[in-house]
């Protein structure tokens, strides 16, 4: 029978990262230089560093009634050597103590997680586990390197649930032999295990890697920015339905991101979160206008103060999509606190209302401001 993760682990905390770097990882997958994706730290963590991060960022969180973790990023935690892993727990556990962390949060690979270990985990004040699952196509997986197939994260997914762990798996789109389909695929398999949250975020060609020269030989193509979107807003639109979150497109910037050629080829973007959700309201715009006469000529929309980004688009481009559709129209859009998040209101010049909600987004834009 499966324990339920703590209530407050399903809510939004505060996430502390700590970045081991590699740490515990037995081989390197073909896309991966964590030196650029996570930024330059160094290859071991030291009590210095740490505290010296967590006191940072409780220094910033204002929000006292806010639950806070701290998360081990950037390896695989549960194979890391054991006294390494040991000391880290400890460290956390002290901020657990006073009460100024309620639990730890981990990423891993799923092909190194046991039923003693899990139990261990949870006695450290592990609470939530996040599974690098990055695809649930085998041929996919062998050709990045990963060393696991599929049905270790499916396995690993039901040991988590088990042990009333809150869980979450990272996805990636535009893997090597990947296609569309093969992506929507795993986002359909990830539907079945129902993990609390995901990540997504498309394959970048990072220097110093076996993927740079696969891309250097014309052996890979990574996807385009316009492509990426559209993969992360099919999957956001199978994903959000089914009561899973979303807590992250893209992955966050690093300075290292920013050198000139660290990164080679790929959708790369300071911003890709907001391009998806500025995609998703473009859609829910096309659907509004669908109901509205062909004569029409002045709209106002009015939308959540926290949507009037998303709502124009990048560079106003939702709105000049809009102009295109209606030439001749007078187009007003403004903010009304009278409008949740995620709702899309308009009104013609004939007093005529319409209204679209976009299922999910307003829990979205929590995690793009955050």
């Amino acid at each position: 029978m499966q324990k339920p993760p703590e209530k407050h682990l399903l809510e939004k905390p505060l996430i502390i990262p700590i970045f081991i770097m590699n740490s515990g990882c037995p081989q390197r997958c073909i896309f991966c230089n964590e030196k650029i994706a996570a930024g330059n730290y160094a290859p071991e963590v030291t009590k210095v560093f740490f505290d010296g991060e967590i006191a940072s960022y409780l220094c910033w969180n204002k929000d006292k009634m806010r639950s806070v973790e701290i998360a081990f990023y950037g390896g695989s935690f549960t194979n890391l050597d054991p006294d390494y892993q040991k000391r880290l727990l400890s460290w956390a556990n002290t901020y657990i103590q006073k009460g100024q962390v309620s639990s730890i949060r981990i990423s891993t690979r799923p092909d190194f997680i046991d039923d003693d270990q899990l139990k261990y985990l949870y006695s450290c004040g592990v609470r939530t586990i996040e599974i690098g699952a990055q695809s649930f196509n085998d041929e996919v997986l062998r050709k990045s390197c990963r060393g696991h197939d599929a049905r270790a994260t499916v396995e690993a997914m039901k040991r988590l649930k088990q042990q009333g762990f809150a869980t979450g798996l990272h996805l990636m789109a535009g893997l090597p032999l990947e296609t569309r389909e093969m992506f929507m695929e795993s986002i359909e398999k990830t539907i079945e295990l129902h993990p609390d949250t995901v990540r997504i975020h498309p394959v970048l060609v990072f220097k110093d890697t076996a993927l740079a020269d696969e891309y250097r030989a014309g052996r890979y193509q990574p996807l385009s920015l316009d492509e990426a979107v559209k993969w992360c807003c099919l999957a956001r639109e199978k994903l959000v339905p089914a009561g899973i979150r979303i807590i992250r497109f893209g992955l966050q910037m690093t300075p290292e991101m920013s050198q000139e050629g660290a990164v080679l080829a790929g959708p790369l973007h300071p911003a890709f979160g907001s391009l998806v959700y500025s995609a998703v309201f473009y859609t829910a715009i096309t659907q509004l206008l669908k109901n509205v006469p062909p004569n029409i000529r002045e709209f106002r929309f009015s939308v959540s103060k926290h949507d009037l980004s998303n709502f124009h688009g990048l560079g106003g481009r939702n709105i000049e999509a809009i102009k295109k559709l209606y030439p001749e129209a007078h187009i007003v859009i403004d903010s009304d606190h009278h409008v949740p998040p995620g709702n899309i209101s308009l009104t013609t010049e004939t007093g005529e209302n319409y209204s679209i909600d976009i299922p999910g987004i307003a829990k979205a834009m929590e995690n793009v401001c955050a």
